[in-house]
């Protein structure tokens, strides 16, 4: 028997094993994020528990959630929705819903490309007039494992100051302003500020952070996905307070663009410099995505955290985190460096 075979048996015992807690006490987990980074995060932790909030970034300005939020002045939708279709279960009622509010218009008029779930979302939105009962509505209609929360209540933009951005003046640091731009530039990010510069954090996401017994923070774009939330001084402030133990997941591969270039322990140094006061417990890496262990460790230690690795990539190459995988990663962090809360 190969040692994936081995490693897939071990899994399949230790989701029985998570299906089996999940129905008694279970942790009180808060992940924070956006885009395919935070669905991967969810995808696992739904798994292991059911008391599941995610918090999700609003600077995305690109595509149907960029042209919702031009035209209507709406929080963008589309991270929100990709974090509720990753919180659907996997019977027939949760996959069909996921598929349902995934799915784009192909046409050649204004609805191409448009998501179902980001015209749902903002219709919610308009109707209730309140940006959390819409999204819990939501949930509630997909049968969703967890609750979704936008991180501000307010849209809000993204802009980096970034070296190279034109490749006619590699030396020069210029502003650029857009998530969706961001993300594509060719030069190297140096920093990321949000716009307003002080955004209100919603409520009930601050009040999820205090509550948790753990916060997961990552994997996903960097400065796009990651790092924003903690621009916001309210979510800041309570990651700092909070009593619950963090754990940061670090991606498989850096990000064209946006990382390129960078290694593991460069992506916790620019953490580190947007926020200096957060301490974390926990880095989560995969084990074959990290060449220098030591230095990892040495920059992990700098946050007050302790290096896990495991193996959490998808076995068939591509640089995407198993759901199985990374959920039993998670249970053995969550087991092995203790908890707060009386669920176990």
């Amino acid at each position: 028997m190969t040692s994936r075979s081995l490693r897939l048996r071990r899994l399949r015992r230790a989701t029985s094993a998570l299906s089996a807690r999940k129905r008694g006490a279970q942790p009180k987990v808060v992940a924070l994020g956006g885009g395919m980074g935070l669905s991967s995060s969810l995808a696992a932790l739904r798994r292991i528990t059911g008391d599941l909030t995610a918090v999700v970034t609003v600077a995305d300005d690109g595509g149907s959630s960029g042209r919702l939020r031009e035209e209507l002045g709406v929080l963008p939708p589309g991270d929100l929705r990709k974090a509720l279709a990753a919180l659907c279960g996997d019977d027939d009622w949760g996959q069909t819903w996921a598929q349902v509010i995934q799915h784009r218009f192909q046409s050649k008029g204004d609805l191409h490309e448009h998501a179902v779930g980001n015209l749902l979302i903002v219709a919610l939105w308009e109707q209730l007039g309140d940006h959390v009962q819409a999204l819990d509505l939501v949930g509630k209609l997909l049968g969703a494992h967890g609750r979704v929360l936008p991180m501000s209540a307010v849209p809000l933009e993204l802009q980096a100051l970034v070296r190279g951005h034109d490749p006619a003046r590699p030396d020069a640091v210029d502003t650029v302003r857009g998530q969706a731009t961001v993300a594509l530039t060719p030069g190297e990010v140096q920093s990321v500020h949000l716009v307003p510069n002080d955004p209100p954090a919603v409520p009930e996401a601050v009040e999820a952070v205090l509550d948790a017994d753990w916060v997961v923070l990552g994997p996903g774009s960097w400065f796009s996905s990651v790092i924003p939330h903690l621009l916001v001084p309210e979510l800041l402030d309570a990651l700092v307070a909070t009593k619950a133990r963090k754990v940061l997941s670090l991606n498989l591969a850096p990000q064209p663009g946006e990382t390129d270039g960078f290694s593991p322990q460069r992506h916790l140094e620019v953490l580190g410099r947007h926020a200096p006061k957060l301490a974390l417990d926990v880095v989560l890496a995969d084990e074959a995505a990290v060449p220098d262990r030591e230095s990892l460790a040495d920059a992990a230690k700098r946050l007050g955290a302790a290096v896990e690795l495991a193996p959490v990539a998808s076995p068939d190459g591509v640089p995407i985190h198993d759901p199985e995988l990374l959920a039993a990663a998670y249970d053995r962090i969550f087991r092995m460096h203790g908890r707060i809360g009386p669920w176990r």
